[in-house]
């Protein structure tokens, strides 16, 4: 990535296509956006093709996106993916990971640097996932051995506690919010070695006052998340259906990215 051009793909499910970060335009920005305006930043020649779907699971981003994905020749490419296979109640970490090493092995054999992430533990970010805690560190697992094994670069979310920080998420608490995608695009940044990254993204939100912070864990605030978001989950998966269904990706092709005026970022 010495050159001016340079062609970035991202790979995955809805947090790669950008939910709970919506622009001012009403639709999604997401981190993997933020992370090609800071690309494109220090390559003016950057293109940018994002072909994420929410819903998707490991073997369906394998078998729908990474195709489309090699036919685009990626300098860069991002793969995030899993977090929809772990909350299904058949889950197999091992297979989750063979999906995701599949499409590691694929675009880096065609020379593309690689780069993927870490998942935080969900039970810190609300009490009724915590049986998912032993799913969340078996998937990262297996994540980090695909990559070794194919040299991809590992945006280590899961360790650091400002990633549960309540103020990183969208009212869902699935996916990140506009704080949270800025700080994934800064890990991703970081762990790529981009010019102007560091690991400020890990550093603490300032402190909540005790009244505020007592209010996000009460069971009231639980009964309200799992009626207003967890219970229309919980009704697609019973029907079979998929956030995802019918759509596609936004951005399928390679198309130029202009650096949007200097934000302010918490």
């Amino acid at each position: 990535m010495t050159g001016r051009d340079l062609r970035y793909v991202a790979l995955g499910d809805s947090q790669t296509e950008g939910l709970g970060d919506e622009d001012d335009a009403g639709g999604l920005r997401g981190w993997a956006d933020r992370l090609a305006e800071h690309l494109a930043r220090h390559h003016p020649g950057t293109t940018y093709a994002n072909l994420a779907v929410r819903g998707r699971l490991a073997g369906q981003v394998r078998a729908g996106q990474l195709a489309a994905a090699l036919a685009l020749r990626p300098d860069l490419a991002t793969v995030v993916a899993g977090v929809n296979d772990l909350l299904r109640p058949r889950f197999d970490a091992d297979e989750v990971a063979g999906h995701l090493e599949a499409v590691f092995a694929a675009l880096t054999a065609q020379g593309a640097r690689v780069a993927t992430l870490t998942f935080p533990d969900l039970s810190r970010i609300t009490p009724l996932a915590r049986p998912l805690a032993p799913r969340v560190t078996a998937l990262n697992e297996g994540i980090r051995r695909a990559a070794g094994r194919h040299g991809v670069l590992v945006a280590e979310t899961a360790h650091h506690p400002v990633v549960t920080d309540p103020r990183l998420w969208s009212p869902d608490r699935l996916h990140a919010g506009p704080i949270g995608h800025q700080r994934i695009a800064e890990a991703v940044a970081e762990a790529l070695g981009l010019p102007g990254s560091d690991d400020s993204w890990t550093r603490p939100l300032p402190p909540l006052p005790a009244q505020r912070l007592a209010g996000l864990h009460t069971a009231a605030a639980e009964l309200r998340w799992a009626a207003a978001f967890l219970g229309p989950w919980l009704g697609r998966r019973l029907r079979g259906r998929s956030s995802g269904d019918r759509r596609t990706a936004k951005r399928p092709h390679l198309l130029p990215v202009r650096p949007p005026a200097e934000r302010l970022t918490p």
